[in-house]
């Protein structure tokens, strides 16, 4: 049996008592953290509960070498990834091998930020387009899709979750800052007015633990902002229902005047 599980959002005790009951049983228990990471717990506090050792593997262990998949044709074994296990195309992938294998599997599911961000802003979760992710940029490498990305999804006037890059192995978390800085610069490139320093954005960070924080208001205003440790994400608003913007001054903070138009 090859299990699937997801550990949540923030710390040991978001997984899921199915979860647990899976862990205490199985023959061996791996882990990646490079596509998200548990901040608000430890590997050592789950094995405590879960009373099994876990190995974290790298990237080139899971795609390259599939380690855990070759393991589960002879014994069980449990994957584990922050948040939902399912929600990274890398571990479809190893789904869908499993199966062509023929090898049993189960999938436990768990929080993820696709929809927490948005609840906890009260932003509603069908009015969302595609998902984007603003990379660490370097020399000669700026790419410009997730700016383009949230323009589609303006253009069908829904709301864009953006999401910052990891780097786990070097312990580089993209701030909510940065991300802002990206939007200003690409559309210094591109001119199509999707994210000025007028553009209203919503920061979240650190959803999932008991006091995550949710700020809304103009880039120009939060880009200077302490957002505290990570990780962070943000929100493009697209068109507001009059409940969506009174949430975000409620839940966000966000100054009752940018939304005069609908409450």
């Amino acid at each position: 049996m090859f299990y699937f599980i997801g550990l949540g959002l923030y710390d040991e005790k978001d997984i899921s008592v199915k979860g647990v009951e899976a862990l205490k049983k199985v023959e061996a228990v791996y882990a990646e953290f490079y596509t998200a990471k548990l901040f608000g717990g430890s590997i050592s506090s789950l094995e405590e509960i879960i009373g099994n050792e876990i190995k974290i593997l790298t990237r080139e262990e899971v795609e390259e070498e599939n380690l855990p998949l070759k393991e589960a044709k002879i014994k069980d074994v449990a994957f584990l990834s922050a948040g939902d296990p399912l929600i990274a195309t890398t571990h479809s992938e190893m789904l869908i091998e499993a199966k062509r294998a023929g090898i049993k599997t189960t999938v436990i599911h768990s929080s993820s930020i696709l929809s927490a961000a948005p609840g906890i802003a009260g932003l509603q979760a069908y009015k969302f387009g595609k998902v984007t992710t603003i990379p660490f940029t370097e020399e000669n490498y700026f790419p410009h899709s997730p700016y383009l990305a949230i323009k589609a999804n303006m253009d069908s006037k829904l709301h864009t979750l953006v999401l910052l890059d990891i780097r786990a192995h070097e312990n580089r978390y993209m701030t909510a800052n940065q991300g802002m800085e990206y939007l200003l610069q690409a559309e210094t490139d591109k001119e199509l007015k999707i994210a000025t320093e007028e553009t209203v954005i919503v920061v979240v960070a650190r959803a999932g633990s008991v006091n995550p924080l949710v700020r809304a208001d103009k880039i120009k205003n939060l880009i200077n902002s302490d957002f505290g440790g990570p990780l962070h994400c943000l929100m493009i608003p697209g068109d507001l229902h009059f409940m969506e913007a009174e949430a975000l001054v409620e839940l966000a903070d966000a100054p009752k005047e940018l939304f005069e138009d609908l409450i």
